[in-house]
Formats: structure tokens, C-alpha cells, sequence
């Protein structure tokens, strides 16, 4: 059962995102477009307005539970290949995951608000969403690149390294849409493109964590002391 949680966040922002983009051009709460090519509008902008927000916020904000509970169970996934996982390795998935988790609660909890301070804790939540999230990818991606190298696993070979590409093109993708914030006049258009690809690049990664999961016929065991028995 639990090794289907990576593919649930996969699928859930997805479906969150698309949705209520759907649920807005329907409504015509939001204009006619697909932002991952024209950039029309953010992410932050199928959230914001009914009939849409209510589906991305009722999605979101367990999905963000969801996304802590998966880097605990990565953790004992990484354990479980190599008994002789650092510390520091699974300090820092847990600490980053636990920090993006949050963040997208706060994230969620203010988005559509106008007030600074409210707008303020929005923007903070999304930056270290994304900032968390993706540090928890990389340490995860980079530690199973170091586990299957010494297993000498084809497939998991294979699966960390997509995921390390898909860390570096996400770091890559947020230098880029700083420098064009600095450049260009008006960056909105460019600055959702980058928002709306490096999401889809970021949830195609559980999706192949998930692969990686099943390849290593993962699961969890409930274990119990009956009372009275010794």
C-alpha cells in the first residue's frame, strides 16, 4: 500500500493544478490558455479564485502531509538498501522535506490574499516549498545514485540518474528565471513558463521514485508485542 504514496504525489498536484486551471477556463474565472507554453498565468493563479481554488486548496494542502510522510518512508527505503546510511543523509532529507511540507501548508493557507503580511507569508511559503521539496529530491537522488552504484543494480542506476537530472535542470531552470527577472522588462510570461515545467519536472520525479520503489519490491511491515505475551 505505502508504496504507491510516490505515485499519489505524482498524480495529486496534477490533478490539483490542471483542474482547477480547467475548472477556472470553464467558469471563465480564468482566460483560455495551457501556461507551461504561453506563460498566460502562474500556478498561484488556479488556486486563487472559486469555483477553482476549492479543489486546489482541498488537494494541496494534504498533499503536503502526504510529501512528509513520503520522506520518512524514503528514508527507511534508503536504510533498508544500505544499513550504513549517514546520518547527515537522512538528516537532510528529513529536515528539507519537513521545511517544504511546511512551507506548502503556509503556501496554501494564505494564497489568495492580498494583505502584505499575508502576501508576504504566501511568497515565503512558495519559495521554500519549492526550495525544501527539491533539496529533499536531490539528497534522496543522490544517495541512491551512491547505493545502486555499489549494488551494482541496473535499474536503480537508471532511476537515480534521471532524478539527479531532473534536480540539476530544476536548479538550472530557477538560475535562469533569475537572471531573465533581471534582464527583461516584464518576465511574468517567461517566469510561469519555468514555474509550470519545473512542477511537471519535479512530479515526474515521484513518478520514477515510485519505479525505483517497485523494482526493490518496497513495503512496510506493522509490527506489534501482544499484551500479555512477553
Amino acid at each position: 500500500m505505502f508504496r504507491f504514496i510516490p505515485l499519489l504525489a505524482a498524480a495529486l498536484p496534477l490533478i490539483a493544478m490542471f483542474g482547477a486551471l480547467w475548472i477556472g477556463i470553464a467558469s471563465e474565472t480564468l482566460p483560455a490558455c495551457f501556461p507551461p507554453i504561453d506563460g498566460a498565468i502562474s500556478i498561484s493563479a488556479t488556486g486563487r479564485k472559486p469555483p477553482g481554488s476549492f479543489l486546489f486548496r482541498a488537494i494541496m494542502l494534504p498533499y503536503a502531509l502526504l510529501l512528509a510522510f513520503l520522506w520518512y518512508l524514503s528514508v527507511l527505503w534508503l536504510r533498508s538498501l544500505d544499513a550504513d546510511l549517514r546520518c547527515a543523509t537522512t538528516n537532510a532529507i528529513l529536515i528539507s522535506g519537513l521545511v517544504g511540507s511546511l512551507a506548502l501548508i503556509v503556501y496554501v493557507t494564505f494564497l489568495g490574499t492580498k494583505e502584505p503580511l499575508y502576501e508576504f507569508m504566501r511568497r515565503v511559503g512558495i519559495y521554500f516549498g519549492y526550495l525544501g521539496t527539491a533539496l529533499a529530491q536531490l539528497f534522496v537522488a543522490l544517495a541512491l545514485a551512491r547505493i545502486s552504484k555499489a549494488l551494482r543494480d541496473l535499474r536503480l542506476r537508471k532511476a537515480a540518474r534521471y532524478l539527479v537530472a531532473v534536480c540539476v535542470v530544476t536548479f538550472c531552470l530557477g538560475i535562469l528565471n533569475s537572471v531573465l527577472k533581471m534582464i527583461l522588462e516584464d518576465a511574468d510570461a517567461s517566469e510561469n513558463r519555468i514555474e509550470w515545467i519545473a512542477s511537471l519536472l519535479m512530479q515526474s520525479y515521484f513518478f520514477v521514485l515510485f519505479l525505483a520503489w517497485r523494482s526493490t519490491d518496497m513495503m512496510t511491515l506493522v509490527r506489534v508485542r501482544k499484551p500479555g505475551v512477553g
